[in-house]
């Protein structure tokens, strides 16, 4: 494995009923101002804006509401969300919703205390905070992104058209509260999605070096299997608590850092995902699962071993009378076949984009990162998404 130095700052409290249970005495050690921020009304609709709001008036405290953020938080809604806790002397931050609510809270934490440019200076390229962060909770409703245990935030500049990522460890929630109950309130397409989206942060590591026996590499198989029975059941279950609560905690696993202990990432295809997102709007998780296994097939042959190891381990794929490359390609459609088993879209047109998109633009607009079995060019970005469509 390679050399890693790791530590994870959130505390987690999880399990059914935790937000009733924790929140009132977690709010309690922050100062008197709270931004609670949420996406749309469905917060309101399922009684967790309630169970919120109640626990936080326990603790006594002024609540400054900010609603409204999308799954595909904007700068935009980052400057209003700093400018709102500026304005009201925020002491604390409380995020409750999906992976965009966090990472637009995360962006909030640091562009608050911040007198730059916060774009140039924290996303158009890493930066240093000089400042404490405002102290940030989160109330997880989804599970996918596993937003709620590391300092990951992903923003979209709308006026450049561009979406990014960065990792800021002081970022990461103080605490976090995984209620799996909360999840029912999903819709089947942002449950599948979601599950999908679990499953490409692991393969994200695991297709990377070293491809030598290592501890991440193992977890990861096991998650992946469990994530995909896990999904299975849900589908056929939605009310199915252990799944809901297994899937939840696996996107949480995949998210807080553990799987890239000793390993790269290749974030290629996420990359290409959150391009075709400025530009059409598409669900993480759902672009995710018509660009990856296309992407697969275009690198596949540069990491047959990996690829092999993937079918007969997560996928239980015999390499009897197979050779390593047929193994290996098996492995890739038995994730298309999943996918599309469990009702995700499996072209982009399924995604409502149509031929008359200008998908040059968008993969002009992609960013080249390493890549580890196979670098990618503009070109056969552009290639992949054709193939999508």
């Amino acid at each position: 494995m390679n050399n890693f130095i790791f530590e994870n700052n959130t505390k987690t409290y999880f399990g059914k009923g935790c937000v009733k249970e924790y929140l009132t005495c977690l709010s309690r050690k922050y100062g008197r101002n709270v931004l609670f921020a949420y996406g749309e009304d469905s917060i309101k609709k399922t009684g967790i804006y309630d169970e919120i709001m109640e626990s936080l008036g326990k603790a006594g405290k002024n609540i400054i509401e900010f609603p409204g953020i999308t799954s595909n938080p904007t700068y935009t809604k980052v400057l209003e969300g700093a400018e709102l806790a500026r304005k009201n002397k925020i002491n604390l931050i409380i995020a409750a919703g999906d992976g965009g609510v966090l990472d637009c809270c995360k962006a909030v934490s640091i562009a608050a205390v911040y007198e730059g440019d916060f774009w140039n200076d924290f996303l158009a390229r890493t930066g240093i905070t000089d400042s404490e962060p405002i102290p940030l909770g989160v109330v997880v409703t989804t599970s996918g992104t596993g937003s709620g245990m590391n300092g990951r935030l992903v923003i979209t500049n709308e006026t450049l058209r561009i979406r990014i990522g960065r990792d800021y460890p002081e970022c990461s929630p103080r605490f976090a509260l995984m209620d799996p109950a909360y999840t029912y309130s999903e819709t089947k397409c942002q449950m599948v999605s979601g599950g999908f989206d679990t499953l490409s942060h692991l393969m994200e590591n695991y297709f990377t070096k070293p491809d030598e026996n290592n501890v991440s590499d193992d977890i990861s198989e096991a998650l992946m299997r469990s994530t995909i029975q896990n999904l299975r059941d849900a589908v056929a279950n939605p009310q199915d608590y252990t799944a809901r609560s297994n899937l939840m905690w696996e996107a949480a696993m995949a998210g807080n850092r553990i799987m890239k202990l000793g390993k790269q990432t290749d974030i290629q295809c996420r990359q290409m995902e959150y391009q075709l997102s400025v530009y059409t709007n598409c669900n993480d998780g759902e672009g995710i699962a018509v660009l990856q296994p296309v992407y697969f097939r275009h690198i596949y042959r540069d990491g047959v071993a990996k690829f092999k190891r993937f079918a007969v381990n997560v996928w239980g794929i015999s390499d009897t009378n197979r050779t390593d490359e047929e193994t290996a390609c098996a492995g890739v459609e038995a994730l298309t076949g999943f996918a599309r088993k469990v009702g995700l879209p499996a072209t982009l047109q399924e995604l409502g984009v149509d031929e008359n998109i200008d998908l040059k633009k968008i993969a002009d607009s992609c960013k080249l990162p390493a890549g580890y079995y196979q670098r990618m060019t503009q070109e056969e970005i552009l290639e992949i998404f054709r193939e999508c469509l």
